[in-house]
């Protein structure tokens, strides 16, 4: 998050439940924290919400009036912990995903509620915005009330050992740094993905001491111009074997931020296009932040 985009805005969803309301504080918390506007989106999907048909306008009328009225909540509840920050309410008609993916062109970071009232803050709908919107975007999970999510423990971050999971490495050093926290750099790897004789025999051959200290190494050189940049940020290393989505739920049992790269190779291969992704929308015990290699992929 610099250079050119210094000034772009967070974007959050809005749709009236809880947990938009939890994902707008958290928005806001982030925007305060890097001194940006927040933008506050309530998007009402024609086809979702007439099923194809064509009603009268006066259905149009009261679906723009409710969100209006929940984007004038939202901003209510933001402002309660930031009175001073920079808030612009946006209603669209038009189609949901689309027009999120549109917004993120324009902005610093995308947030999403783990899940909502009116389709917003599906799970699906965070995964069609990591794979074809322009931003890193973050996915708030909770409870069932609107408070926001604690702001201790450390930033965890996923790392893959390729150049690809170098911009999800600088947002997580960035995010320990502002937040005065520690880094916890975890790296797995999957040696075996199958149950057949072969592969259980060949555990027995390989060199897991060796494998360890490849990783290591691996590991320590990914994280070494970075620890030189944000010497202040204390940084602990997990490597480990097994799979990425396990390992990474772990290490963010007690932390405040997930970080991972939206693809990548060896353990975090198609990290957010499948099942994987799918256990950290859907289980991760705090925020998750999802980035992209860059905007032109």
């Amino acid at each position: 998050m610099t250079g050119n985009s210094i000034h772009r805005p967070i974007v959050v969803g809005v749709d009236g439940s809880a947990a938009a309301l939890r994902a707008a504080r958290w928005a806001a918390d982030e925007a305060a924290r890097r001194r940006l506007p927040l933008r506050l989106v309530q998007v009402i999907d024609v086809v979702s919400a007439t099923g194809g048909f064509a009603p009268p306008r006066s259905f149009f009328t009261t679906l723009e009036t409710e969100g209006r009225r929940q984007l004038t909540e939202a901003e209510a509840a933001v402002r309660q912990d930031h009175p001073e920050l920079e808030i612009e309410p946006i209603l669209r008609t038009a189609g949901l995903v689309s027009t999120l993916i549109a917004l993120s062109e324009d902005a610093q970071l995308m947030v999403l509620g783990a899940r909502g009232s009116g389709g917003l803050l599906a799970g699906s709908t965070a995964i069609a915005l990591v794979a074809h919107g322009h931003s890193p975007v973050a996915v708030i999970r909770g409870g069932e009330t609107d408070e926001a999510p604690p702001s201790e423990g450390p930033v965890v971050v996923g790392v893959d050992g390729s150049p690809i999971s170098e911009p999800a490495l600088a947002m997580a050093f960035e995010e320990a740094a502002m937040r005065g926290t520690d880094l916890v750099a975890v790296h797995a790897w999957v040696e075996f993905t199958s149950d057949t004789a072969y592969a259980t025999a060949r555990q027995f051959l390989v060199d897991w001491e060796a494998v360890e200290t490849r990783e290591r190494e691996m590991l320590a050189e990914r994280l070494a111009g970075w620890q030189e940049k944000y010497p202040d940020v204390a940084v602990r290393r997990v490597v480990t074997g097994g799979r990425p989505a396990g390992r990474l739920l772990d290490a963010a049992e007690d932390g405040q931020l997930l970080v991972v790269g939206s693809r990548g190779r060896g353990g975090f291969a198609g990290m957010l296009l499948g099942s994987t992704s799918q256990a950290l929308i859907h289980h991760a015990p705090c925020p998750l932040m999802v980035v992209r290699p860059s905007a032109a992929d």
